[in-house]
């Protein structure tokens, strides 16, 4: 009985408390293990976030960027709009009055261009056939008028629209009404030529005079050949150019306006610019008598233009004593 009870188990035996102390030592040792590794996972987080919070600042500062440039586009589009709204609210008043004037013209048309065959036959001395009837000492009136267009100017100003359509389209036609326009004055006093925007074939005798001689004539046809400055296809600039300059001398002044377009913006606000700079003289009569020969556009081109052109020239020769000549285009006839 005594054997049986010496070898009975006993909790706390030693190998009872070695497994006990390995389990607690295993314990200690996983929890310092963790512990040791930790810091290094939240750095490695933490500098993860940290380029994740500077990448989308600067995405954040490139998004706002391009909100500001587009606003910035947006607010000039804005404008934009608004000025062409007001332009095409000025063109369609502009198109109301040429359908209006249009009602009106193609009598006026068929007389202008009576009016351009006579001025292109025209000479201020008299045929056989008046001579006969009228005698030898007859004479014509200095102020008489040839084909419906006054002659009695002392100076003549050439305005010439230089642009693409006429060059390409008149030159001939141009260099040939130029010519026979001269033609009816036999002798002048002085000349001048520029184009639609004021810019002189002769720009050293800006303010002053061509002599007139047939030498000179003829350098001026010749240098028309092949002078095309920049022309934007509006008279206004020109027109203002010369009555501005030479409307203010005490001589009888003609100015010829030669062109096919007006691409300006308003018609009204160029006839009271010219109205108000060319006043009448002590006789009412204006200080530049101002004519326009209107040159058929192109079958290609659009009539508006061409037909703003008519109309503002008509008014503004009708004001100033002038006459309008509107030429057709003969079927055939060369272009360039």
């Amino acid at each position: 009985m005594r054997r049986r009870r010496s070898r009975e188990f006993d909790v706390f035996s030693m190998s009872f408390l070695d497994t006990i102390c390995c389990a607690f030592g295993a314990i200690i040792l996983l929890f310092v293990l963790s512990k040791y590794g930790e810091p290094k996972a939240f750095e490695q987080a933490r500098e993860d976030l940290a380029g994740r919070v500077a990448k989308m600042q600067d995405e954040l500062a490139e998004i706002r960027g391009r909100t500001e440039i587009l606003n910035r586009e947006l607010k000039a589009r804005k404008i934009q709009v608004s000025d062409d709204r007001q332009r095409l609210a000025r063109l369609r008043g502009d198109l109301s009055s040429v359908k209006g004037e249009m009602a009106g013209s193609r009598q006026e048309a068929e007389v202008t261009n009576a009016i351009e065959g006579q001025l292109v036959t025209a000479q201020q001395t008299l045929t056989d056939e008046m001579k006969r009837l009228l005698g030898s000492q007859y004479k014509r009136m200095q102020d008489a008028a040839i084909g419906g267009v006054p002659v009695d100017s002392e100076y003549v100003i050439f305005l010439i629209d230089t642009s693409g359509s006429m060059y390409g389209f008149h030159w001939p036609l141009v260099l040939q009404k130029l010519s026979e326009v001269l033609d009816i004055y036999p002798k002048l006093k002085g000349f001048q030529v520029m184009n639609d925007q004021g810019v002189y074939m002769y720009p050293s005798f800006r303010g002053k005079w061509l002599p007139d001689s047939p030498t000179q004539r003829r350098n001026v046809l010749d240098r028309l050949r092949t002078w095309t400055p920049f022309s934007a296809s509006s008279p206004a600039e020109g027109i203002i150019e010369a009555v501005r300059t030479y409307g203010n001398q005490n001589y009888k002044i003609s100015l010829y306006v030669f062109g096919d377009e007006f691409t300006g913006e308003s018609i009204d606000n160029v006839v009271r610019t010219v109205d108000s700079i060319n006043r009448p003289g002590a006789e009412g009569q204006r200080q530049v008598r101002i004519h326009a020969i209107g040159f058929p556009l192109d079958p290609s081109f659009p009539p508006f233009t061409q037909m703003r052109f008519s109309t503002l020239m008509r008014v503004i020769c009708r004001t100033s004593g002038g006459a309008f000549v509107g030429l057709n285009q003969e079927p055939g006839a060369p272009t360039r």
